[in-house]
Formats: C-alpha cells, sequence, structure tokens
C-alpha cells in the first residue's frame, strides 16, 4: 500500500474538504435526559447530536474503557499471572479477585467491560504498568494522543477524585478509538463471557451490565458508570445497516433511553450511500502490447456511512500503477478508488482492468514474475 501511494499520482477530486464538522439539529431532534449527551457517526467523528459536549464532568467507571483499551494493547492477552494484593483492596464494583488468584490480562478485561469491576482495573494497572500511578499516566498520554484536550485521568477505576474528569465529546473520541481494536469490540459487545480465574483456576460466568446490548436491536456496546459524584454515564455503539453511531451521555436520570432515542434519530440522518465518481476518462498505460492504454472499473459498488450533509465534504481519490505490461485479463487490479473525509480514508475499493490485453509483442519483454511482483508489493 505505500509503494503504491508513493508511486501514484492522486488524480480525481470531486469536492473539497472543509475544515469544519457538520453539527445536526433538526426539529425531531430527541429527548435526552442527560446533563451532557452527544451523539457522532464512529467513521467520520461528524456530530449527529449534542448537548453540553464539551462540560467537564466526574464519569465514573466509563473510565475503564481506557483502562481496558491499554490493557489489550500492552499484549500477552493470555498469560496466567498472580493479581497485586494491594490493587485488588478496593471499594465498589467487583469480578470478585481475592489474594493469590491467578489471572490473564484478557479475563481483566472481561471483568473491566462486563461487571465494571473496579479489582480488575487496577490488577491490571499494576499488570500493565508495573503500578498504579505509572499506568494513569499512560492513561493521560494516551488521552492526549488521541485528541482528548478536557480529560484528566486520576485512577483507572472511575472512582470519584480530584482532577479525574472528561466530557461527553472526548469519551465519544475516546469509544471510537477503543472500538477500532477488534479485541475490544468483540468484548463490548458480549452479555456474558465464561472465563477462568482463581487460585487454582476454575471456570465462572461474567454477564454484562450495560442492558442495550438486549433493549436495543444492533447495540454492539460499550461501558455503563456510576458513582454517587457522576450520577448515571453510559457509552453505547449501535450498527445498523453499514452505519456505526457512537453515543454517550454523562448524569443521566433515564440514560437507556436517552441512547435509544439518540440512535433512532441517528439512523435516520447517517446513512449508507453511494458517491458520486466518473472513471470515463481514467485508464491505466499498457507496456509491451499493440495498445497503450486500458480502461478500469471498480470490483464492488462503493458505499459509504455518510449523512448527506457529510456526503458534501467527502474527497475521491484514485491511485494507479504507472503502467502494466500486456498479456492481462479483464478483472485484474491495476489501482484503488478511495473515499476521504477530513482527511481521513473512509473506505477504499479496488480498481480493475475493464479490458482484456493480448500478450505483449515481445515476450522477453516482460519479467516472468511482474504480476506476482506487484500484487505482492501493492495489494
Amino acid at each position: 500500500m505505500t509503494v503504491l501511494r508513493k508511486s501514484a499520482a492522486y488524480i480525481l477530486s470531486l469536492v473539497l474538504l472543509f475544515s469544519f464538522m457538520p453539527v445536526y439539529t433538526a426539529a425531531d431532534t430527541p429527548y435526552v435526559s442527560a446533563v451532557s449527551a452527544i451523539l457522532i457517526n464512529a467513521d467520520t467523528g461528524a456530530v449527529i447530536f449534542e448537548k453540553n459536549p464539551y462540560e467537564r464532568r466526574a464519569i465514573a467507571s466509563i473510565t475503564k474503557i481506557m483502562s481496558a483499551l491499554l490493557t489489550l494493547e500492552a499484549g500477552d492477552l493470555d498469560k496466567p499471572f498472580t493479581v497485586d494484593s494491594f490493587a485488588i483492596r478496593v471499594e465498589g464494583t467487583s469480578m470478585g479477585l481475592r489474594e493469590g488468584d491467578i489471572v490473564t490480562r484478557r479475563a481483566l478485561t472481561y471483568g473491566m467491560l462486563l461487571p465494571s469491576g473496579n479489582d480488575a482495573s487496577q490488577a491490571a494497572a499494576v499488570s500493565v504498568s508495573g503500578s498504579i500511578p505509572e499506568f494513569v499516566k499512560l492513561m493521560n498520554r494516551r488521552a492526549e494522543q488521541m485528541g482528548m484536550k478536557d480529560t484528566r485521568f486520576a485512577n483507572p477505576s472511575g472512582l470519584d477524585a480530584d482532577g479525574h474528569f472528561s466530557t461527553a465529546y472526548d469519551m465519544a473520541l475516546l469509544a471510537a478509538e477503543a472500538m477500532r481494536n477488534a479485541d475490544f469490540a468483540e468484548i463490548a459487545a458480549m452479555e456474558s463471557v465464561r472465563t477462568e480465574y482463581g487460585n487454582p483456576p476454575y471456570k465462572r460466568w461474567l454477564s454484562n451490565n450495560n442492558k442495550l446490548l438486549h433493549m436495543y436491536p444492533g447495540a454492539i456496546g460499550i461501558k455503563t458508570g456510576f458513582t454517587d459524584n457522576a450520577r448515571r454515564t453510559l457509552v453505547s455503539a449501535a450498527r445498523r445497516d453499514g452505519v456505526t453511531l457512537i453515543a454517550v451521555t454523562l448524569n443521566a436520570p433515564d440514560d437507556w433511553n436517552d441512547h435509544m432515542n439518540m440512535f433512532n434519530y441517528g439512523f435516520t440522518v447517517v446513512k449508507a450511500q453511494s458517491v458520486d465518481y466518473d472513471l470515463s476518462r481514467y485508464y491505466v498505460n499498457v507496456a509491451g502490447g499493440t495498445q497503450e492504454r486500458a480502461a478500469v472499473r471498480v470490483l464492488q459498488l462503493p458505499v459509504v456511512p455518510l449523512s448527506d450533509e457529510e456526503m458534501h465534504m467527502v474527497e475521491v481519490r484514485t491511485a494507479m500503477l504507472p503502467f502494466i505490461y500486456a498479456g492481462f485479463d479483464e478483472g485484474v487490479q491495476v489501482g484503488l478508488l478511495e473515499f476521504y473525509y477530513n482527511g481521513k480514508l473512509l473506505k477504499s475499493v479496488p480498481l480493475v482492468t475493464a479490458e482484456a490485453c493480448g500478450e505483449p509483442v515481445d515476450r522477453l519483454s516482460r519479467p516472468a514474475s511482474f504480476m506476482q511482483f506487484w500484487r505482492r508489493t501493492l495489494f
């Protein structure tokens, strides 16, 4: 892919990008009980609905989204170890860890994301960073890298603490990043899981506190939270017809309905849509044959998850091989058709030859391994 981008000239730009992100304010926007809330398109980051999204607030156990993500990114997920006896002595929700228990990072991630175990988050912190303070430093560095400008973590569990806060917008950024991690997305979508830990380890079930997983069709995660200070907090994701939305509420008396209302609204705004493009003027150069060029076509219909407003901000580019030797069939990949939103690649679909080309005039002019080399290197 890197070679292709370096060697190819981007030759098509349909719509120039704007620097702002659209916010939708239709008359039928949803009622939301939360003090702060936001709904975003997970693929583009565009805001669909917002209510005090940049107000700093206590966030409770949705903190564990960051703790779980860092634990998964640390690797060695199935390597057993003995939990730190001090780390698991923590108030609040628990996955039931005891001193001397043998556990894995994967099981601790289950414990964080399903029953919201404070013991799991602190045990994972020590496992990943050697101590809870060092893990908190890692949390804050990662938040800064993600652009979470109004977030500060003071612990890995989300217990109320001075200097521990975030915003609905920042938590949406975190959720979008976390859901791009395949392990995180798989675990966050589980209604329950059978795992193993203890001394000696034995099988047991953990259940997910996120009721949306069975309340709302298409719900795929991700985390609940509650403390006396933060009140009810919730980050969720739902997918329908190729569109993924992320919702966040902070201090929400009726969070389940808040999220379902936002999703119902969001799926009327963001839809899987085809982007206009014209390849009639584009081709791939042919070397060593009687014809100089060959027409190209898409291998599959390109569909992207966008709102009507976002469609106006899409940039379409083609990346093509500089040439291809004669002697190829119709349907050979020679490039990519790419769709960008706000500088981010949304989707790419293969460009293939729309016609066949006969054998080269001089067979010796074409290296025998040419096509194998290009396919292995570029695609």
